[in-house]
């Protein structure tokens, strides 16, 4: 082919690269952006605990702070609530929301110790946020370094069993319900048992090949910023691989509805939520 011919061929082929990435094809190919999605959901909000952040748990507990781990030289500091005077048994991993382990995770994290649970509450952010900006860029670089996550979920794997407990499942809200699943993915068939609430799915194929638990999801129907569909794709490949995961849809509520120091909290659903999981979490660890 005569050199000018060649370049010209090369400027067409170059000149419909560009048009297909333009396309709106292209565009719907992209991965949603869910700390956008979330700003968008929590941008006039602020993480101020309500009375009802206040739910004592149903016995009594013991609450501290420990080192689960290392991770790049860095101490991985939690909190670790249990059942006052008992040690070993079932055990959850509780993940935060894009805030970070702040004062409403740390609630939740006692009030399932109340219910018999040993409960690692994890932080994968190293700090918190409290401001719907501050909370985005914390999301953004976590997301950044999705190694770096499961390499600290994998930490407080390891020093969970070697705690005592018998059984783990894992349980996230918002951010954390992305990385309960992940949890899930890093811990194969040492986590026996994975709650979401409103996290992004996974809906490839291979990267949930990994997962070997049950998976309970609640979900919020007015969510936008998840929507619905996509975490029914993820239930499609799950449960055509021969995975079980069970999905709860709350007419009426939206994303972060669980929250109760949040503006989208709903009591109904949230309370709703709450007996589903602990009965998933009950069938599932012992």
């Amino acid at each position: 082919m005569p050199f000018r011919a060649l370049v010209a061929a090369l400027v067409a082929a170059l000149a419909t690269v560009a048009g297909l990435a333009a396309s709106p094809l292209a565009a719907q190919q992209a991965p949603p952006d869910y700390a956008a999605a979330m700003h968008a959901a929590h941008g006039s909000e602020t993480p101020s605990a309500s009375p009802a952040a206040r739910i004592q748990p149903r016995t009594a507990v013991t609450s501290e702070v420990v080192t689960y781990g290392t991770l790049d030289g860095k101490a991985l500091k939690g909190v670790l609530a249990r059942p006052s005077g008992t040690k070993g048994g079932p055990a959850l991993i509780v993940i935060h929301e894009w805030w970070g382990l702040n004062d409403n995770i740390k609630a939740v994290a006692a009030r399932y110790a109340g219910e018999g649970y040993t409960v690692l509450a994890v932080d994968l952010f190293g700090t918190t946020a409290s401001t719907p900006d501050s909370a985005m860029k914390l999301y953004q670089a976590a997301m950044r370094n999705v190694p770096a996550g499961e390499r600290n979920v994998a930490a407080a794997i390891a020093w969970l069993k070697q705690a005592g407990a018998t059984s783990i499942g894992a349980v996230g809200y918002c951010f954390g319900g992305h990385w309960s699943l992940r949890a899930g993915l890093v811990g194969g068939t040492d986590v026996k048992a994975v709650a979401i609430y409103y996290g992004a799915p996974i809906t490839d194929a291979g990267a949930l090949a990994r997962l070997k638990a049950p998976v309970v999801g609640f979900y919020g129907a007015l969510d936008t910023g998840i929507p619905v569909d996509s975490v029914r794709r993820m239930q499609s490949v799950l449960t055509g691989s021969g995975r079980t995961m069970t999905m709860h849809v709350y007419d009426g509520a939206n994303h972060a509805f669980a929250n109760p120091s949040g503006r989208a909290y709903d009591a109904k659903a949230a309370d709703d939520a709450w007996g589903k999981a602990l009965a998933f979490f009950k069938a599932n660890l012992r």
